[in-house]
């Protein structure tokens, strides 16, 4: 019997595991994971970014973690050796309706206490002389690393604080007993005193899994992405990111600088019809079945079926997904929007069908659930790691 089973080897879950072995020496701990490498999934195609924090609600967890989480970050990589840089991001107004949002959401970052600067036109096109818009603001301490390798370089302290990974084990089935949690996979059974869940794109099911209630289920937008050619590399110096529509949680369609030396462009958000769908072919039946019975997901339907009609329409059609990035980078022409691999974000839906913004945690007296770790989990994920064992010490004695 194990002290500790945790399941899901994204950076959330190893971040977990590899805090918990540090924080309790000595404790048994077994990570799985059911894919034959760790962080493949939303881990693994997200747009690497170190998120500041400037969206989100004063007083929020998402705040709190990503505040923490980008000095995290910083340190991390750098103690460690990882690629890093902090190359800022620029958030673009191209008109006057977007420049009033965009004040609001300077005011936002400086409430927030995150160092941001004003630049009017000039100033704008002095920084970047190939973006053209009606004002923006400077987010400094925004930058970029790889989260496959970060993820892979706490799997790699876990296993030697003693630490115990399994690849390739996929969880079938959860019963929790008075003193013990039994976990079915599908290579063997395991038992644990106690189970944290990191799950992403499957927290709902393990949730159910364990007979707990659950006001919510997960609903799969894929993101997907195009990227620039070498010869418009350079196109950029930061990343630049329109002012995103506050009735979505998607941030919209922008230029993203990689620490491997691309720019990418994207992402959208389309419904997908697979939970781990990265294609526009992928279907699942038992997926679509969930989403056709769940009552919520009629209703979030309802209340952006235009928004999402837009989306399903610059998916299919180049010319309006590059209209979107030439509203501020005029120069990108058709042929520059080559192919990238897509990410599925793990969206919680409530049962009234409103989207859950913030992350919801759903815990029993031998479990704790992350059921919802929307963006910036990664740049979040040590804080939240640091969090969830918090709540151990609480939910478990």
């Amino acid at each position: 019997m194990y002290d500790y089973i945790i399941i899901g080897g994204g950076i959330v879950g190893t971040s977990t595991a590899w805090q918990l072995s540090q924080r309790c020496p000595g404790t048994s701990i077994l990570l799985l994971e059911k894919e034959k490498n760790l962080a493949l999934h939303q881990t693994g195609r997200n747009s690497g970014v170190i998120h500041a924090g400037v969206y989100y609600q004063p007083g929020s967890l998402k705040s709190l973690f990503c505040r923490n989480g980008n000095d995290m970050v910083y340190r991390f990589c750098q103690e460690y050796g990882l690629p890093w840089e902090n190359c800022g991001k620029l958030i673009v107004a191209t008109n006057p309706a977007e420049f009033v949002r965009m004040e609001k959401l300077y005011q936002r970052a400086r409430e927030n206490l995150i160092d941001v600067e004003w630049l009017n036109r000039d100033q704008l096109g002095e920084r970047e002389p190939h973006i053209v818009g009606v004002g923006a603001f400077l987010v400094r301490k925004t930058g970029i690393t790889d989260y496959r390798l970060f993820t892979g370089k706490m799997a790699e302290q876990f296993n030697k604080a003693g630490g115990e990974i399994r690849l390739g084990t996929e969880v079938i089935d959860l019963k929790e007993m008075a003193d013990e949690v039994r976990v079915e996979t599908t290579k063997g059974d395991f038992a644990a005193r106690h189970l944290i869940t990191c799950a992403g794109l499957m927290s709902d099911r393990l949730v159910r899994m364990l007979g707990l209630k659950a006001n919510f289920q997960i609903v799969p937008f894929r993101g997907e992405y195009y990227q620039l050619p070498r010869n418009k590399r350079d196109i950029i110096h930061h990343l630049i990111y329109p002012v995103p529509d506050p009735d979505l949680p998607f941030l919209g369609v922008h230029l993203t600088r990689m620490i491997d030396g691309s720019v990418t462009v994207g992402p959208n958000a389309v419904l997908a019809l697979k939970r781990e769908g990265y294609h526009k072919g992928d279907v699942s039946l038992r997926d679509l079945k969930e989403m056709a019975i769940f009552r919520g997901f009629w209703k979030m339907i309802r209340e952006n079926l235009s928004s999402g009609i837009v989306e399903y329409k610059n998916s299919f059609f180049k010319s309006g997904y590059l209209g979107l990035i030439r509203k501020y980078c005029p120069e990108i022409e058709t042929g520059d929007l080559e192919p990238y691999p897509a990410g599925v974000r793990a969206q919680a839906v409530d049962n009234k069908g409103a989207l859950i913004h913030d992350f919801l945690f759903v815990n029993s007296k031998r479990s704790i659930n992350v059921c919802n770790a929307p963006s910036p989990a990664a740049t979040s994920a040590l804080p939240i790691g640091g969090y969830i064992l918090d709540q151990a010490a609480r939910v478990f004695n």
